[in-house]
């Protein structure tokens, strides 16, 4: 199956909860990568195979910041090089050595290279400010999904899904009477809509703690390569909130990035940064279980979406007004794809 994703990129490769000391096993655009942490805290991300008979690195034993296969007892350092072999009297050979890739901490996530390694420029890591800003609190969670991850791309810039698939959480009707506005810069795709004067849903409602008519907000933001970061939030009609300013009321930023596990398969990094009830450890955690389920709700009908879509190889996706910033988005990533090729 071909690949859909292009290369030259940085991906999540897991939370910064996710990675420690022992090996954390994880597909990233079709390679088995093998993750764990140096003494240091400083991320190892390597070919999840020993060089010797190809069983996976990631069963290994770990011996210091070392890691030895489990079959042979071939030990590899947490550079890649082979640095004992199973008879011990043996002079390391050459070819005792396994791919290593970059690896940058930033906004609680841990990126990873994936194409030629002298290209790691760490100022092409997606921009997601919120998950680092003083004044904010941010966290979230990991869902494997069984989808091609272009999909929840395409679901997370068309929010008027919202109505029908969250209608006890954060959608409302008012989603699909609204107009949106599409627009592209370089890379980046953004969904606007704004909804004046509406009650606000039961989330948002709790969190702006009054009643009354608000104004409402989403402006969904595509970064290239496979990030979408949703701005969110209500403000009491009279605040003065608009479509480009509204710190108003109550805010926060859905962070979405899907990394790419096979053509069918993805990882889906979810959470949300936010400036109101900061130092509410309590309301984090109840935030955090209560947006788990709502993404739940996105994975059942995503996973039934790839299901058909393999079922039916004779019918292919359409696309309406309301599917304005998936199918830019969608530009984005088949551009990048064909300059991965031109490149090589």
């Amino acid at each position: 199956m071909t690949a859909n994703w292009p290369i030259n990129q940085w991906y999540v490769a897991g939370w910064d909860f996710e990675i420690d000391r022992m090996p954390l096993a994880r597909t990233i655009c079709g390679q088995p990568i093998m993750l764990y942490r140096r003494f240091n805290r400083s991320i190892v991300a390597m070919r999840d195979a020993c060089p010797h008979r190809l069983l996976p690195l990631s069963m290994g034993i770990k011996e210091g910041d070392n890691i030895r296969c489990r079959y042979h007892g071939l030990l590899i350092d947490s550079h890649g090089q082979g640095i004992e072999m199973p008879l011990k009297s043996d002079k390391v050979v050459r070819t005792a050595c396994v791919q290593t890739y970059a690896v940058v901490e930033r906004h609680r996530f841990a990126w990873i290279w994936i194409g030629e390694a002298e290209r790691a420029d760490p100022s092409l890591i997606p921009d997601l400010w919120p998950c680092s800003e003083p004044g904010w609190t941010f966290d979230g969670g990991y869902y494997p999904i069984a989808c091609d991850y272009r999909l929840m791309i395409d679901n997370l810039m068309d929010l008027t899904h919202e109505t029908h698939v969250h209608a006890g959480s954060i959608g409302q009707p008012e989603l699909l009477e609204t107009p949106m506005e599409t627009m592209s810069e370089g890379n980046q795709v953004f969904v606007k809509r704004w909804m004046p004067g509406i009650d606000a849903p039961p989330f948002w409602r709790n969190a702006l703690k009054q009643d009354g008519p608000v104004d409402r907000w989403q402006i969904c933001q595509f970064v290239a390569p496979s990030s979408v970061i949703i701005d969110v939030g209500v403000a009491p009609v009279g605040a003065g909130a608009t479509i480009a300013r509204h710190d108003q009321g109550v805010r926060g930023f859905v962070i979405d990035s899907m990394t790419p596990e096979t053509p069918t398969t993805s990882h889906y990094f979810w959470g949300m940064a936010r400036d109101f009830d900061t130092r509410d450890a309590g309301f984090t955690a109840r935030f955090k279980a209560q947006q788990g389920g709502v993404f739940q709700e996105d994975l059942v009908i995503l996973e039934a979406q790839q299901r058909s879509i393999e079922r039916n190889p004779d019918l292919r996706l359409r696309s309406y007004n309301i599917d304005s910033g998936g199918v830019r988005a969608r530009m984005v990533i088949d551009r990048l794809m064909k300059e991965t090729v031109s490149i090589a």
